[in-house]
């Protein structure tokens, strides 16, 4: 899907979270959009997800304004989420599997095995780490179109980051799916993003395919990084 960003301006009280992003992401890519704590990240993707709304600006998906229609084909995953503490991990799926069309059980049990997760646990006594991971098999239970993930490594042990980057590997399905995969942790997504953007104090500081920008600036997307929030 391609999510189409032109002057996009968000206030909160007078301070602008995001000050006049233009952006283009493309279809059937993996695009990391890269920032330190605070750039507008977590801002950026609410809006795309439909959980908040601009202040100014617009975004079309699939040349759909932001509603209904692009919530139903996206898969939104925060940096913190909403999970029910009293449900077991099985509860939570089925409860989530009302909400999203095309809920495939056979994959999500697939996929709880493959992150180690037991149906039976409760959410309440999950560690960070296996609440990440669950929030992937949420996420990776259906066919989205688009997947939105908001700091999916962040505050979780290696073997969790480990186990997600697997299952985007695997699942990630080319040509038919786009994932935009915000986080301030660059080294892990260096080899899988396509495309990446670069946020600093609510403004796009640098975009572009990532081997180019490789290319261009003679270093790692780590190294890009640097130079962008120094």
């Amino acid at each position: 899907m391609r999510v189409e960003i032109d002057n996009l301006w968000k206030r909160y009280r007078g301070t602008a979270a995001l000050r006049g992003v233009s952006l283009s992401f493309e279809p059937g890519c993996v695009t990391g959009v890269l920032g330190e704590n605070g750039s507008g990240k977590s801002t950026l993707f609410r809006i795309i997800a439909g959980v908040t709304h601009a202040s100014d600006g617009t975004i079309r998906i699939d040349g759909v304004a932001v509603g209904s229609e692009t919530r139903a084909r996206t898969a939104y995953l925060p940096e913190t989420d909403s999970f029910y503490p009293w449900m077991s991990v099985e509860e939570q799926l089925e409860f989530l599997s009302r909400f999203f069309a095309g809920w495939n059980v056979t994959k999500s049990r697939e996929l709880l095995d493959f992150m180690r997760l037991t149906p039976g646990d409760r959410i309440a006594e999950l560690s960070q780490g296996q609440r990440a991971r669950l929030k992937i098999v949420a996420a990776f239970s259906w066919p989205s179109r688009l997947v939105v993930m908001d700091e999916p490594f962040n505050g979780i042990d290696p073997p969790s980051r480990k186990r997600i980057l697997e299952v985007l590997i695997r699942e990630y399905r080319v040509d038919s799916q786009s994932i935009l995969i915000s986080t301030h942790m660059v080294d892990e997504v260096e080899e899988l993003v396509e495309n990446v953007v670069y946020l600093h104090d609510g403004q796009v500081a640098i975009s572009g395919r990532a081997d180019d920008l490789r290319q261009e600036k003679g270093g790692s997307l780590s190294d890009i990084f640097e130079e962008v929030v120094l």
